[in-house]
């Protein structure tokens, strides 16, 4: 007897809000297709975990969503100096809370959907006969990359740390220079880089893998995964592009407009350039200072995102702008700007009229949010794959243009200025605004009813149907 579409999804995001997010916007889909979808949210004594007010303020903003907390015991990593390795091991020591919770759901669950680290519970899924599929927040030449480092790295002549000038070729991307890899695999025999290695790998065991991007983007990658390009001797699972997924305005409920709306609300259309870097995204105090130089001497309005340097431990306290910035700063620039202290609506502020430019740090949320908003972008990118994103975004995208010198010590105040020049000029920016507008044109297009990623996801029911009946089926 055949089985009904499936009705229950788990989504299972790993740690961070970063990476709950995108997990939020992709449960709205399955919303909208009739399906239940809950979301098991790993409750860790890590430090970076997702605080119990921003999910909160997500599961309000979302009732239809099932938010669950999974508490688990001290893994005894916690404070490993590596990041990655401790999300790894976090993730990894979640799996019997994991398996319980997917034991204990009436009716069954369905399927699945992984986040891209979080490749350990394929080994739960397995076990309790869910179909498994992958959800990859990033962008699709990422994956191209990362699918294709397990054969390609260990037959390179070094670690990319040893060869940073070296320009290394992949399947469907443009040419890659070994500085702007991952920071987790320049070195090819640490722990964090093997145990990456590994994760990649194990991403081929999943039924499928859906990715927050869009065919007419990232085509070339698209291309290379689908014909096996990639992973030369294995097969590739269904890659399904059906991005963009970003955030509303005001995702999280927040009643209170943010003084900086109120401040955009006042300035000419597209004359502002924001600079916002993300949660992690802090810069020395030297490196501040340049920046406040750039933004004075290129004469435009700007706002500007500022949080405490690096040697400051806690995101929490407020950055003291007087004694950050340059002397005299904020009392030149008063009539041309806003300097915010750790955050503001990011999605709101790109989507205002009056943002003309985006000084981004390529985390791939924000670089989706700059092409849905049809904001040209300068690139700035600071840790984890964003050096690749920017070489996506520059080279092949061709939607933003490069600070140079971001894999130095500090940017020079006048290379900003410049590359604020060159992208707020009538005539200079022109092709990048044409390239972005257009960009933005085909992310709306995509995820219309009938758009590119609306029939992928279908295509994507339809594949997890058939794999939930063929499960069915071998239990009976």
């Amino acid at each position: 007897m055949a089985v009904a579409a499936p009705k229950t999804v788990v989504l299972y995001p790993s740690l961070g809000v970063g990476h709950l997010n995108p997990m939020v916007e992709l449960a709205k889909i399955f919303l909208r297709r009739g399906l239940a979808v809950a979301i098991a949210v790993v409750d860790s004594p890590d430090k970076d975990s997702v605080s119990a007010d921003a999910l909160a303020r997500l599961a309000a903003a979302n009732p239809n969503v099932a938010f669950r907390l999974l508490p688990i015991p001290p893994c005894g990593r916690e404070d490993h100096p590596h990041l990655v390795m401790r999300i790894i091991d976090v993730m990894r020591a979640a799996n019997p809370a994991l398996r319980e919770f997917l034991r204990a759901q009436v009716p069954a669950v369905d399927a699945v959907v992984l986040d891209m680290f979080c490749t350990d519970a394929l080994d739960v899924a397995a076990e309790l006969g869910v179909p498994a599929y992958l959800f990859f927040p990033s962008a699709l030449g990422d994956l191209a990359v990362m699918l294709h480092l397990p054969d390609y790295y260990p037959a390179a002549p070094s670690s990319f740390k040893d060869m940073p000038e070296a320009v290394l070729h992949f399947p469907g991307v443009p040419p890659i220079r070994a500085l702007d890899m991952p920071t987790t695999v320049q070195d090819r025999d640490s722990d964090v880089s093997k145990a990456r290695l590994a994760q990649y790998a194990r991403m081929l065991d999943a039924r499928g893998i859906l990715v927050n991007s869009f065919d007419w983007l990232e085509s070339r990658a698209l291309k290379a995964l689908r014909c096996g390009l990639c992973t030369p001797g294995r097969s590739t699972p269904p890659v399904h592009c059906i991005g963009p997924l970003v955030l509303p305005g005001n995702a999280e409920g927040i009643s209170e407009r943010h003084a900086c709306l109120e401040w955009l609300d006042s300035q000419p259309d597209r004359s502002v350039v924001f600079l916002s870097f993300g949660s992690l995204g802090r810069f020395s105090t030297p490196q501040l200072r340049e920046m406040a130089r750039g933004l004075e001497n290129s004469g435009k309005r700007f706002l500007w995102v500022v949080r405490n340097p690096p040697e400051h431990q806690s995101n929490s306290v407020e950055p003291d702008l007087e004694s950050l910035l340059p002397e005299g700063f904020l009392d030149r620039t008063r009539e041309r700007r806003s300097v915010v202290k750790n955050w503001v609506p990011q999605s709101e502020a790109l989507r205002h009229q009056s943002v003309g430019a985006f000084v981004t740090h390529c985390g791939w949320n924000s670089v989706l949010e700059g092409i849905v908003s049809g904001v040209p972008m300068i690139c700035w990118p600071l840790y984890a794959e964003q050096r690749m994103n920017k070489t996506h975004m520059v080279e092949e995208m061709k939607v933003g243009v490069v600070v140079e010198g971001y894999e130095e010590e500090l940017v020079k105040a006048e290379e900003l200025e410049t590359k604020v020049r060159l992208v707020m000029a009538p005539d200079n920016g022109k092709e990048l605004r044409q390239r972005i507008t257009t960009a933005r044109e085909m992310a709306i297009d995509a995820i219309k009813k009938g758009g590119s990623s609306d029939v992928v996801f279908d295509e994507f029911l339809t594949d997890l149907q058939k794999n939930r009946i063929c499960t069915k089926e071998s239990e009976l």
